[in-house]
């Protein structure tokens, strides 16, 4: 009997464990589940009894050697930063390795041993990066097959809550890690327009969106996500006139949004003052000019110039940003104060569902006309326990590596799932799960550009 050792079990593990231990009996498997917290890590085994939980530490090199040696495959669900050191004891002891985050160049740099040793170390196996890549790559692969020249290439997700639950001015809530979403787009935005590089610095990023719409549930903007270029190579597609990546909201969010980027509400780089006792309104009224003779909210909408009974303002309001509610918490930074204000109003209520949405633009050239496919993902979660992220997120992860302890994937060395032997198999797995792209092709004149 082989272990699936999974070290970490967090908000998005839920679906990955439960894969494996209702596959237990049939894959003749042992699911062993490590967490810094040993009840987190129970509540997800459930009791199961192909499974068990321990906690772990993974800076104790003696417990992490040791159950990385006794595993038949490893699965980090750890914080990004500690993929490498998981890593660099699974290349050490020969076990094969599955990771949802992205890529270091720590982990890069044991490509040739990993290989060496015959090890894979697959990494970006979640929703995005992961389903993005093996979808994207599908069809990019299918098109090239056909002899068809790839001209532009966009895709954009985002995790949001599913129609009917965006109760709230924002029309939005936390579906996965609320430090990730305040500090989104720090390093803005660099990708190719129609031929032409671009970039869009931190301060201007949710400035400059794009509209995309989704059959079905109408508008949606999009702002740009990192780095899109470095794609190129990994595609094989440096010669694309247009490659964009980006993250999806619904209308108004990048607004608002911007309010908190313009006075600096985002920088995580410092420390506030006597953060225990300093209010909402203080905090807000922080980053503005001294003035007693006119209110914050009047300050705020002189500062932004927008009218202060505008959405916009709503929005704001609606977050309680000028209440003189006391932060009660010191020795934070702006980005973290900013972080628990939100997270007292952007939390999934018990009855909310989530959603995965994804959108793929290819334009191609074919017999002298251009034409474009959008692909379009979907998904919806069952309740705020077993949601869309954690499903689009674990269940890829979970089948890669199932793939591998199986020998149905035979690489060695540090991959991204862009190998039609490994995107083939797991999207045609998670199309059981509903998880399945909805393709749309049009004809467009040959002189249109791609946004």
């Amino acid at each position: 009997m082989k272990t699936v050792l999974i070290l970490g079990a967090g908000l998005s593990s839920n679906a990955l464990i439960n894969y494996f231990t209702e596959h237990a009996e049939e894959m003749n498997i042992h699911v062993r589940v490590g967490d810094i917290s040993l009840e987190t890590a129970q509540s997800k085994t459930k009791g199961s009894k192909n499974s068990s939980a321990f906690e772990f530490d993974v800076f104790n090199e003696n417990q992490r050697l040791s159950e990385i040696n006794a595993a038949g495959i490893v699965i980090s669900m750890l914080p990004a930063a500690m993929h490498p050191l998981v890593a660099r004891s699974c290349v050490d002891l020969k076990r094969n390795m599955v990771t949802a985050s992205y890529i270091s160049q720590e982990i890069k740099d044991m490509d040739e041993e990993a290989r060496a040793k015959g090890v894979v170390i697959m990494n970006e196996c979640g929703v995005d990066p992961g389903i993005d890549h093996m979808s994207a790559m599908q069809m990019i692969h299918r098109i090239q097959a056909r002899g068809l020249k790839l001209l532009a290439f966009e895709s954009s997700t985002g995790g949001l809550v599913a129609p009917g639950y965006e109760n709230n001015p924002w029309k939005y809530k936390f579906t996965w890690n609320p430090r990730n979403v305040v500090l989104a787009g720090k390093d803005g935005a660099r990708f190719m327009h129609n031929g032409k590089f671009k970039y869009i610095p931190y301060q201007k990023l949710f400035q400059r969106i794009e509209t995309i719409k989704v059959p079905g549930l109408g508008e949606f903007e999009v702002y740009g996500n990192r780095d899109s270029l470095m794609y190129r190579e990994t595609y094989g597609l440096r010669y694309l006139e247009t490659m964009f990546r980006g993250t999806i909201r619904r209308p108004g969010f990048c607004e608002a949004w911007d309010t908190f980027v313009q006075l600096g509400a985002t920088d995580d780089s410092y420390i506030m003052e006597n953060t225990d006792e300093m209010t909402h309104r203080e905090f807000i009224n922080s980053f503005m000019a001294y003035r007693v003779d006119i209110p914050v909210e009047e300050k705020l909408a002189l500062y932004l110039n927008i009218d202060r009974n505008s959405k916009m303002m709503e929005r704001l309001r609606w977050l309680g940003i000028f209440e003189d509610t006391k932060i009660g918490i010191t020795g934070l930074s702006p980005a973290k104060i900013l972080q628990k204000i939100l997270e007292e109003k952007w939390g999934l209520d018990p009855e909310d569902k989530d959603m995965i949405l994804m959108q793929h633009q290819f334009d191609y050239q074919e017999n002298g006309s251009r034409k474009k496919i959008y692909s379009t993902l979907s998904y919806i979660g069952s309740d705020r326990q077993n949601t869309a992220m954690a499903a689009t997120v674990g269940l890829p992860v979970a089948i890669t590596a199932r793939l591998i302890l199986e020998k149905k994937i035979k690489l060695t060395g540090v991959h991204l799932p862009i190998l039609k032997e490994v995107y083939d198999p797991v999207l045609k797995e998670l199309e059981n799960y509903g998880i399945k792209f909805i393709e749309e092709e049009i004809t467009m004149p040959m002189d249109t550009g791609s946004v």
